[in-house]
């Protein structure tokens, strides 16, 4: 594996189970610290997200890939900077190679406003695709586990980045 430099241009991939792209996007490595990398990436235009409503153009989202842990972390920032929430995917570890960072989705999403209020998100569509792509038990025990470590993390007020933005939250 090449090692990446920090601003360099990444491609990241949202994957299915089935190994097919969900969603692709470009963003800039910031940090890699061990397994940890770090990147920051900028909407280019404006989305309408059925759960996080209005997405500016300009929003900021700054993103945290471990390579040894099931999920990711997406912390957002409004155009101005303000901290305007996190969104963490349960995922299996990613792969990085290439300028190409790689991972496969597994449904749930943990949304976090600024007052640490939060949604457990898409525990149909899990169900779903567990019982129709045949998740193994080890995948589907590893989702469990995943989705506590992120609500401890939460409950602990322990997202990355979270500490530099206490005063923004309740």
């Amino acid at each position: 594996m090449a090692e990446a430099l920090p601003d360099q241009r990444i491609t990241i991939n949202s994957r299915k189970f089935d190994g097919s792209i969900r969603r692709s996007w470009q963003c800039d490595l910031v940090e890699q610290n061990g397994p940890l990398y770090i990147f920051r990436g900028v909407f280019e235009q404006e989305v309408l997200h059925p759960d996080l409503g209005t997405i500016r153009r300009g929003t900021i989202s700054y993103e945290y890939y471990w390579l040894d842990r099931w999920f990711n972390i997406f912390r957002f920032h409004e155009p101005d900077g303000q901290l305007r929430n996190f969104y963490c995917n349960i995922s299996m570890p990613p792969a990085f190679e290439n300028a190409v960072l790689d991972y496969i989705d597994l449904d749930i999403d943990v949304l976090i406003w600024p007052d640490w209020k939060y949604e457990i998100l898409d525990l149909a569509e899990y169900e779903s695709n567990a019982r129709d792509f045949e998740y193994p038990d080890d995948v589907r025990f590893r989702v469990k586990a995943a989705l506590e470590e992120l609500l401890r993390m939460i409950d602990d007020r322990d997202l990355p980045g979270a500490g530099e933005y206490l005063h923004q939250l309740s």
